[in-house]
């Protein structure tokens, strides 16, 4: 018979007084919008596209063995295991707290500093090429980037009832702006004719497998994100699989169609180095066929766009934010940041820290252009947004250990295929984060230049390179240590409840 334990969520009092102050506003409407902007980042298409066929072709191949895996894995996960905070709940459940208090540092930390080292700097750039062009280190360079961190947090604070909308928009914006895109490049075409590449261009290289892995992990990853707010959905058992499932087929045409359509039409050497995004150099490049309103339209593209990489940001603070606070009611963080507003629903304390990394990480990359000291910071920033790709290493084989230890929870989606089906989705997502971690930490490890340091930023040394990598890594682990000890007087007032969905079936002991 299946032990009481299965069914029972051992958790802390604190988690009890929190919960309730949760407010249950997101739907299966919000939560596809929400992983479109979660998943679908505009800021990379460009990136993607420069490498031409060979980033198209392992765009489709990531897209068939991770991407629809991973999606599957979410959807069981998300839908059996529906509690607040989401990677951080499975995780603890698969592994104990402490192995889930330091993956969830490492899945909370790298997206203010994200946001503070590339999205708020994106966005400035991009005002500053479509819009302004005031010169660098002025006052508005500042105002822009504050405005941009603080507008994110802000957007994370407020409840899902009026915060939900800014994914929405964004969401929109991706699909607008996209499909504007994809529909002038086809009068591009008609006009200037095609440059599609030719098909021995498509064959498959060992060096851009190595170089674009982390790139293309990094943008498929994002499915779990709204389980963060499992308990503010209206009906996660049946909404996550729905929208996880239906956002993988949408969010493979909204990377591959823009893709396919940047490659055909403009030739690669061109989206190199110009400005903010290669992604906004092809529109401005395509919208070259609407004559005299071709800057009207582009600058309305890249209001789009600056739009879409709000959104971005929100959406990921959203959620990692509230993974974090629960981790820290849970007894897995300091208390006072699982607290959430009784007003708004929402962590404000962890939203808060999450705007004041991103501002000291945004004043710290404005005013470091050149140097070792810049070249230093540069490859920092690099490895710790590597952070949420390992965090995935932990996640993803909850999975199969989930099916194991919980085999009797009520599962309203179940990946298909049996355990045989659990343990292909493991392997190959596992894989992957393993594959996509160690590139990003040891470049050159896979590709025959670990030696020559030909994969490094220029001015670094291996010796450099690694010790700041294996540096930061270590100091995150040494966080989320004291984070768990922190923890300890939260745990000991320890409850348990009945996991979500099976209050009906926790068996009864002799005599009760």
């Amino acid at each position: 018979m299946a032990t009481a334990d299965q069914y029972v969520d051992h958790t802390t009092q604190a988690a009890l007084e929190e919960k309730a102050k949760l407010q249950k506003h997101f739907n299966r409407f919000d939560i596809y919008f929400f992983l479109l902007c979660t998943i679908v980042g505009v800021d990379t298409l460009g990136q993607v596209a420069q490498d031409g066929p060979q980033g198209f072709l392992w765009l489709l191949v990531l897209g068939l063995v991770f991407f629809v895996p991973y999606a599957l894995l979410t959807a069981e996960l998300g839908a059996a295991f529906t509690e607040e905070g989401g990677v951080y709940v499975w995780t603890r459940m698969a592994m104990g707290r402490l192995v889930a208090a330091i993956n969830a540092i490492f899945y909370w930390f790298s997206n203010p500093i994200w946001i503070g080292a590339t999205l708020a700097l994106l966005t400035v750039s991009a005002i500053q090429n479509y819009f302004w062009n005031f010169s660098n280190g002025s006052i508005w360079e500042y105002l822009i980037g504050f405005a941009y961190i603080w507008f994110s947090v802000w957007s994370a604070i407020l409840s899902f009832g009026v915060g939900k909308w800014i994914p929405t928009l964004g969401a929109w914006c991706r699909i607008l702006l996209i499909g504007l895109f994809t529909i002038t490049t086809i009068i591009y075409a008609f006009e200037h004719g095609l440059h599609f590449p030719s098909a021995s261009k498509f064959t498959p290289t060992w060096t851009a497998f190595i170089a674009l892995t982390p790139l293309l992990f990094f943008n498929y990853v994002g499915f779990e994100l709204p389980n963060a707010a499992g308990d503010e959905m209206e009906d996660a058992q049946k909404d996550v699989p729905y929208t996880v499932l239906r956002a993988c087929i949408t969010s493979i045409l909204l990377y591959g169609l823009p893709i396919l359509a940047i490659m055909s039409v403009v030739p690669p050497d061109q989206l190199q180095g110009k400005g903010v995004s290669a992604f906004l150099d092809a529109i401005h490049h395509v919208f070259s066929v609407y004559g005299s309103a071709a800057n009207v339209l582009t600058k309305i593209a890249a209001a789009g766009f600056i739009l879409a990489v709000v959104s971005s940001a929100c959406t990921w603070l959203m959620g990692s934010d509230r993974s974090q606070a629960v981790a820290s009611y849970d007894g897995a963080g300091p208390r006072i940041l699982g607290r959430f507003s009784a007003r708004y629903g929402t962590p404000i304390y962890v939203n808060f820290l999450s705007g004041v990394f991103s501002t000291i990480v945004f004043l710290i990359a404005i005013n470091l252009s050149s140097g070792s000291t810049a070249d230093a910071f540069n490859v920092m920033i690099g490895v710790v947004l590597t952070f949420t790709t390992i965090s995935y290493i932990v996640i993803f084989p909850c999975l199969a250990i989930l099916r194991r230890t919980h085999p009797d929870v009520h599962r309203p989606y179940r990946v298909p295929g049996g355990m045989p089906g659990v343990w292909v989705c493991t392997i190959l997502c596992t894989s992957w984060a393993v594959f996509a971690s160690l590139v990003a930490i040891f470049p050159g490890f896979l590709d025959g230049q670990f030696l020559n340091n030909a994969d490094l930023p220029a001015n670094v040394s291996r010796l450099k390179y690694e010790t700041i990598s294996l540096v930061a890594i270590g100091v995150t682990m040494i966080a989320g240590f004291i984070f768990y000890w922190l923890g300890a007087p939260t745990r000991a007032a320890a409850v348990d409840v009945p996991l979500e969905g099976n209050e009906g079936m926790v068996p009864q002991t002799a005599g009760e």
